[in-house]
């Protein structure tokens, strides 16, 4: 079991960013987040700008999300086969997958990591959603809704998640530091 990485994955909003860059000093390892890499992997096998173009104006974001689906798995295998003894966060597609085969896949990859936190602000997943829907609101001005369907939600209660997470920490009312704090006891508590 490899225990030299640690993966953090949850909803938009949940603060992946601020506990990895947090995580990453206080651990004295690199970060690497995947939205600095994804765009690169996506294009290692054929992501097309033009058919981002086509189905975002023609068919609304849920196709284009739709779209991103092979290439977020594609991106989760080559992160993790690049970056070693470190902090990843994924973005909040990266390990949400409604196909089986794609499932497998990133749980294949990050079956070997024994610290895959997942982070949420409540264990009560209606709240988390709520508190998240507040974060974005004021922090992004939205409201976790595009062309109808709740983003929030979707991955908020989403099982991959949960499938995948082999730790959980919970933020609500703590600041980035303190839930950095949970994330190291979570990855050094035994078991």
């Amino acid at each position: 079991m490899r225990t030299d990485t640690v993966v953090l994955i949850g909803p938009i909003g949940t603060g992946k960013s601020t506990v990895a860059a947090l995580l990453a000093e206080r651990m004295g390892v690199p970060r690497h987040p995947m939205d600095d890499d994804r765009w690169r992997y996506y294009e290692e096998i054929g992501y097309s700008k033009e058919t981002e173009k086509t189905l975002r104006e023609g068919e609304g974001f849920s196709a284009l999300a739709r779209y991103w689906k092979p290439f977020e798995a594609h991106a989760v295998e080559r992160i993790l086969e690049e970056h070693r003894d470190c902090v990843i966060d994924f973005g909040a597609g990266h390990s949400v997958y409604d196909d089986a085969e794609q499932f497998t896949r990133v749980e294949r990859a990050l079956a070997d990591y024994a610290h895959v936190v997942l982070l949420l602000p409540s264990p009560d997943l209606d709240r988390s959603v709520g508190l998240l829907r507040e974060r974005t609101r004021t922090f992004m001005g939205w409201d976790g809704v595009i062309d109808g369907f709740d983003w929030h939600e979707h991955f908020v209660k989403h099982p991959s998640n949960h499938r995948l997470a082999k730790k959980v920490v919970y933020s609500e009312g703590k600041t980035a530091e303190q839930t950095c704090e949970d994330v190291l006891a979570a990855v050094r508590a035994p078991g």
